[in-house]
């Protein structure tokens, strides 16, 4: 079935952005909210003007902020009668690796991305259950699949933590009319990454997420975008040594 109405959480730059845009393209209508409303305004008069025809709402939202996770998802599901996908895109990369005095970077990344994470599904999930449909869509990372150095220590945990809850979820909806998808993107070029110089097998924003909505789409389990390399790569990162691990972070 084609989701008309989607909810993008973190739209207002990066990933969420570019696939707001692309959505846009397909005649899809929007629910959009990130802290920076601002952003969010000058993405909808933009998309007001290419694609007159699609209704856009947006609203300020900080996902870390739980109790209105679910005020501004319920007020979307006003705004536009019914969801029908809501993809969990918001989150952060700041940190450093453990014990070298950045705890509340890394207490930051932690929360925002899987315990704000939990908030966005729980809140999804609710609207879903009550209308008997709908897509939850998590956007994890290439990093989920193994432990990395450094500044990504604590996000690959959290996106490890946000694939492990997306199959849960997957289970606990089986035989159901909800679906569950985890996307795993690998070296996409985005706001969150945009000051790393060398970067193997990176692309840009718009070919990435290009990639993004061709795998959410199918709605199946889990996807490693773009296909090449990292469908293939997500077989060899689980089986290689450390120092190999070492030398991609």
């Amino acid at each position: 079935m084609k989701r008309q109405n989607i909810l993008i959480t973190g739209a207002s730059s990066g990933l969420g952005y570019t696939m707001a845009k692309l959505y846009a393209a397909q005649g899809r209508n929007l629910a959009l909210c990130a802290r920076r409303v601002d952003k969010l305004d000058a993405l909808k008069a933009e998309i007001a003007e290419s694609n007159p025809n699609v209704t856009v709402s947006v609203r300020q939202l900080d996902v870390n902020d739980h109790d209105q996770v679910f005020e501004v998802f319920n007020a979307f599901e006003q705004d536009l009668g019914h969801l029908d996908r809501v993809i969990v895109n918001a989150g952060m990369g700041k940190g450093a690796s453990l014990g070298t005095g950045y705890f509340e970077a890394n207490k930051q990344t932690a929360i925002t991305n899987f315990v704000s994470a939990i908030a966005q599904c729980e809140a999804a999930l609710a609207i879903f259950r009550k209308q008997n449909h709908g897509h939850l869509v998590t956007i994890s990372s290439m990093s989920a699949v193994r432990g990395f150095r450094r500044a990504l220590t604590v996000y690959a945990a959290t996106k490890a933590a946000v694939t492990s809850l997306t199959e849960g979820i997957r289970i606990d909806l089986l035989d159901t009319p909800i679906k569950a998808t985890t996307i795993h993107p690998g070296f996409i070029r985005s706001e969150i990454n945009e000051k790393v110089k060398k970067v193997p097998f990176i692309v840009d924003t718009e070919t990435g997420c290009k990639a993004i909505l061709k795998a959410i789409e199918k709605e199946g389990a889990n996807y490693y975008v773009p296909v090449w390399p990292w469908a293939i790569m997500c077989r060899l990162m689980r089986y290689a040594p450390l120092r190999m691990l070492a030398k991609m972070s």
